[in-house]
């Protein structure tokens, strides 16, 4: 299980590793509070969507109707979308208004689908599965916070024109990521 958690906080990150859920990670990590609250809020719905999808997709299985796993993932995890804004909007209307549109975007974010796909494509089973995805959000969280502060640290730096905004955003992730890549070593030779 630790094996599992590790590997998808470092050696599978979802952001750096497989490259998934890219449009939160460049658009929410200009500022720390709006990284950490929408890092949050994947992590409830990576989390809630596995325990969720999890006896779903048995039934699927049973009754030899597979092919219906993305639309149905796709389905439940919109819901879920939906419960978190609710609950944000009631409860947390600051981070609620600092989300903004990407808030709803987690329906549609691929690493929140990724993780439950993932889990059935490594056969993995229900506390295997909560695991990976617990694991697969704090990963995206850590990813998320790194960047946001390598981001809060680009904006005090005189950097020449022709790289600034996107261009320096992009280079930085990209560094970012593959400092990540380093992490497969180590987590092959603790757990392999």
């Amino acid at each position: 299980m630790i094996a599992i958690f590790l590997t998808a906080i470092l050696t599978e990150n979802f952001i750096l590793c497989q490259f998934l859920g890219i449009c939160p990670f460049l658009g929410v990590s200009k500022k720390l509070n709006t990284a950490v609250g929408m890092s949050v809020a994947v992590i409830f719905v990576m989390a809630l969507a596995t325990a969720v999808t999890y006896p779903i997709n048995q039934v699927l299985v049973k009754k030899d109707l597979e092919y219906l796993q993305t639309i149905v993932f796709i389905l439940v995890i919109a819901a879920l979308v939906q419960f978190v804004e609710i609950v944000l909007k009631k409860f947390i209307p600051s981070l609620y208004k600092a989300l903004g549109i990407y808030l709803p975007l987690i329906t549609t974010n691929c690493a929140v689908l990724g993780v439950v796909l993932l889990n059935i494509d490594k056969e993995f089973n229900f506390l295997q599965s909560m695991v990976n995805s617990i694991g697969g959000g704090v990963g995206f969280m850590v990813a998320m916070i790194m960047f946001a502060g390598v981001r809060e640290r680009l904006e005090s730096c005189d950097i020449p024109k022709i790289l600034k905004g996107l261009p320096s955003t992009l280079i930085a992730a990209s560094l970012v990521s593959l400092s990540f890549q380093g992490f497969s070593g180590v987590v092959d030779g603790i757990f392999g």
